[in-house]
């Protein structure tokens, strides 16, 4: 079609004076990498996809789609999980993405914090960090090509959660475009402002639909000295619960990464990621990738061999190995990061990214494994269990082997979504711990949040969002 006949309302060419030609994407192909999640699991279309190179154009962007009602879906690096970047298929919204806002606007080593556009790639502001001696310890699988505005809008969490936080505990400060393009200058960086309502905390998890993030101060940390890393193999899952337990307590702030793998979901990895091999002689119904880091690197193994030396002897793990060298450490971290991988190479995955209160995992996985076995009858599928089990996130995935119907993935999602989301609720947990809720689990929302939780959302979206503009048919 014309470019003239789509620009009836002359949107494209209001948005060019803006950004210039530089900050438009109007040919079709070109638009395919954003109009298309990288899972390739959801497809739309767009007008155009704009691309500001500041705060100032992307308010002035806004200003436009405010006026002629234009819907806006923002994008990062568009690495989500669940639909939330991805437009739908009516042609008649425009994806704003802010992969040209890519600065690194100041780094205050005494204050601890980092000054950013919203499009930085989230492993250049951790080399940021570096480069001024000290850390930014949000750590996740795409972090080469996701964005720190992406990981606010979906409160990211990653390996480090235990020990740091997830993205809401990272961040000090936020620059805002509003719906009607006024920019809100938050970016304060201050760990006290008793000043009224905590205005940061409502855009970082709202996934778009309440303005676009352009800008963040983010908290930084003294950099690690040392890393120690070890691998463990336990009969039971309560057992490893146990062991966390006892980390935690003999090993205080320096435990830093807790992450479980069932039996199957390391038998994936091993069989479908190459240069993988089992870390221990003997299959373990369910393993724990630890790790310990301090800006004191003395006697940081020595601590963590003598704590599982305890829990050995104690029978609270059945066995546990420690690598000789940095080598050997990144072939662990391998085996937890390539799960991702094998599950796609396997067959198709319905996912659930849940939390629970840590004294309820053994439990609920016990109960979980029941219901979706007595569910799956005539399907051939494996539990894939995984996740970062220091603070209760369980990727708790039902995977559909190879060759299954698209008709029979669509039935059996629902029912697995149904008989998983219904035990979360019952241990009083969470549908959506880190991924976001997005397309993927808009409608579920519905069904497990409670009318007074939704109707207080909705207030908040229709006072800062009363066209329904940002980010429609997301999350609510």
């Amino acid at each position: 079609m014309p470019e003239s006949t789509r620009d009836k309302d002359g949107l494209i060419a209001q948005l060019q004076a803006v950004v210039g030609q530089a900050g438009l994407v109007t040919d079709p192909q070109a638009q395919a990498s954003y109009t298309t999640d990288w899972l390739g699991k959801w497809h739309g279309q767009v007008r155009v996809v704009v691309r500001p190179s500041n705060t100032q154009e992307a308010a002035a962007v806004m200003r436009v789609c405010h006026s002629l009602r234009t819907p806006v879906v923002t994008q990062g690096g568009n690495t989500g999980m669940s639909g939330g970047a991805t437009p739908d298929s009516s042609g008649a919204q425009v994806i704003v993405s802010t992969n040209r806002m890519n600065l690194i606007r100041s780094v205050d080593p005494v204050n601890n914090t980092m000054t950013v556009d919203a499009g930085v790639i989230l492993a250049h502001a951790q080399q940021a960090a570096l480069d001024v001696h000290r850390y930014f310890p949000l750590s996740l699988g795409a972090e080469g090509s996701c964005t720190v505005g992406g990981n606010l809008a979906t409160n990211a969490g990653g390996i480090a959660v235990l020990r740091y936080g997830n993205m809401r505990d990272l961040v000090l400060g936020l620059e805002v475009v509003l719906p009607d393009g006024r920019i809100w200058d938050g970016l304060r960086g201050l760990r006290k402002d008793n000043t009224g309502y905590d205005l940061r905390g409502l855009f970082v998890g709202s996934e778009g639909t309440l303005g676009i993030i352009t800008g963040a101060v983010l908290k930084l940390f003294a950099q690690p000295a040392a890393r120690a890393t070890a691998w463990v193999g336990a009969a039971s899952l309560q057992q490893l619960v146990t062991l966390l337990t006892q980390l935690r307590a003999c090993c205080g702030e320096r435990l830093t990464a807790f992450e479980m793998m069932s039996a199957p979901a390391l038998a994936l990895v091993l069989e479908h990621v190459l240069e993988t091999r089992a870390p221990l002689l003997e299959a373990h119904a369910f393993n724990a990738l630890i790790e310990l880091s301090d800006t004191d690197g003395t006697g940081l193994h020595a601590l963590l061999e003598n704590a599982l030396a305890q829990a050995l002897t104690g029978g609270v793990i059945s066995d546990a190995t420690l690598p000789a060298s940095q080598a050997q450490s990144a072939a662990l971290w391998k085996l937890r990061e390539g799960i991702s991988q094998a599950q796609v190479r396997a067959g198709k995955v319905i996912k659930h990214d849940i939390a629970l209160p840590i004294s309820s995992l053994a439990d609920f996985v016990t109960k979980a494994d029941q219901a979706v076995n007595a569910t799956a009858e005539k399907h051939n599928v494996v539990i894939v269990n995984f996740g970062h089990l220091g603070d209760g996130n369980l990727h708790y995935n039902v995977l559909l082997l190879a060759g299954v119907s698209a008709e029979a993935i669509k039935e059996t999602t629902v029912l697995f979504n149904r008989a998983v989301h219904d035990l979360v609720t019952a241990f009083n947990g969470s549908i959506s711990a880190e991924h976001g809720v997005g397309q993927l689990r808009r409608d579920e929302l519905k069904h497990y949040k409670s009318p007074v939780e939704l109707e207080m959302m909705m207030c908040i979206k229709r006072a800062f969002d009363p066209n329904q503009i940002m980010n429609p048919g997301k999350l609510l």
